[in-house]
């Protein structure tokens, strides 16, 4: 049997947990520079609220219901959800991070802790809530996406508790029944459209198609998705994450800008995030692209889009090295004269560490890199991220996004921990 286990409202119930004066309140979470509604809570939902509705369109209107808006803390976010998955992996012995509030677990040995795989389950969203204040909702079944389509029913209907378990062949087709294919998971929009022209309204009646009819005008994704609405497993636990393919930073800036140090500053420590990345995953880069782009959405102004790829000289994590062929491609594509909204860095063409080609008269210079980047790394994680830095990515921070209503970093910076007063 598979679960999956979901927080409800993530980013509104990480700042619940912190402030329970939130409780029954409508909250919002906000998108860079306070831009776009990204998240809702149920309260907020029931307002009419609608994501990736811009903030400034319904300021009056969240002000007049009594909607908290927040600053994304990815920070606080990102924390918070270390500290769900500690708490599931001290009840599963396997289990798949999905997302950053979503994780596939496998409930074999459950008899370890009672003979119920349902009671099971509520001891894990119990365990999760008390160790981390967040509410979660667990979905149970023979396959992974059955197990996503339980989900769905326990957090839909407050009458289940945050639980449902699918674990017969009558379960499967109640559970299926009515519920819109659009919603299944794994399927594509375009594919949604096709089978719905072709009379399949909702899963139920798609888990009904033969698997000829399935493979004819479907992928095998298709044929997998068919089998695993019928009961049978196609999709394990993935226990180990496969590597990215490439990482970006990019952020928009608080304000428009011209100036070309400005703008410098900021991608310097794009790429530098972008070496912390790679040297935590133990992959190295052979690309680096840079990209710089105006308001599009500024129609007064000049606009412009410029972006540059840069093959290194060798496949590296090295920051100083990813800050200079930064810094070198934007001078390529750097014009004067535009409002300046955004800038981004990606790297890409990564492979593991240990399968770096080795270079003769290049060694003892990349022992010392890697010497200097743990260093580096050591001292950031000790005193703070960015403590000790490339002179390039400065201190002033103009650029830095607009983040007017941020809560504080309850778990990750002493100076924002909780204090009682007695």
């Amino acid at each position: 049997m598979f679960g999956i286990i979901d927080c409800n409202n993530f980013y509104a119930s990480c700042e619940r947990a912190f402030n329970p004066s939130l409780n029954d309140r409508p909250i919002v979470v906000l998108s860079n520079n306070d831009g776009c509604v990204i998240a809702r809570s149920n309260e907020a939902k029931a307002l009419g609220i609608e994501m990736g509705c811009p903030a400034f369109q319904i300021a009056t209107y969240m002000k007049s219901c009594g909607v908290v808006p927040f600053s994304s803390n990815y920070t606080l976010y990102g924390d918070m959800s270390e500290r769900v998955v500690a708490a599931i992996a001290s009840m599963v012995h396997h289990y798949e991070v999905y997302s950053i509030d979503e994780c596939f677990i496998d409930l074999s040995g459950y008899e370890a802790f009672t003979p119920d795989p349902y009671e099971y389950a509520y001891m894990i969203q119990q365990r999760v809530r008390r160790w981390t204040g967040i509410p979660v909702s667990i979905g149970i079944a023979p396959t992974k996406t059955l197990a996503k389509v339980a989900n769905r029913r326990a957090k839909k209907n407050p009458l289940y508790g945050g639980l449902y378990m699918i674990n017969s062949p009558g379960e499967i087709k109640k559970a299926l029944d009515g519920f819109d294919i659009a919603d299944l998971w794994g399927i594509g929009r375009q594919y949604v459209k096709k089978l719905k022209a072709m009379g399949c309204e909702d899963a139920l009646h798609f888990s009904q198609q033969s698997e000829a009819w399935v493979a004819k005008n479907m992928t095998v994704q298709g044929l997998r998705l068919l089998k695993e609405l019928n009961g049978q497993p196609c999709y394990d636990l993935e226990l180990v994450p496969d590597r990215k393919k490439a990482m970006c930073t990019a952020k928009s800036f608080g304000e428009l800008t011209t100036s070309k140090e400005v703008v410098s500053e900021a991608l310097a420590n794009y790429a530098a995030n972008c070496g912390r990345k790679l040297r935590k995953e133990g992959s190295i880069a052979n690309l680096l692209t840079v990209f710089l782009h105006t308001n599009q959405h500024r129609t007064q102004d000049k606009q412009y889009y410029g972006i540059k790829t840069i093959h290194l000289p060798k496949a590296t994590s090295y920051t100083p090295e990813l800050v200079a062929y930064a810094l070198k491609a934007l001078g390529l594509i750097w014009q004067q004269g535009y409002n300046y909204k955004k800038v981004g860095c990606i790297v890409s063409g990564l492979q593991p560490e240990e399968h770096r080609q080795a270079q003769l008269f290049s060694e003892i210079a990349w022992e010392k890199e890697q010497k200097a980047m743990e260093a580096l790394d050591q001292i950031n994680s000790w005193y703070g991220k960015d403590k000790l830095r490339v002179a390039a990515q400065g201190y002033e921070r103009k650029w830095k996004m607009n983040q007017e209503r941020l809560s504080p970093c309850y778990t990750t910076r002493w100076s924002d921990l909780i204090t009682a007063k007695c």
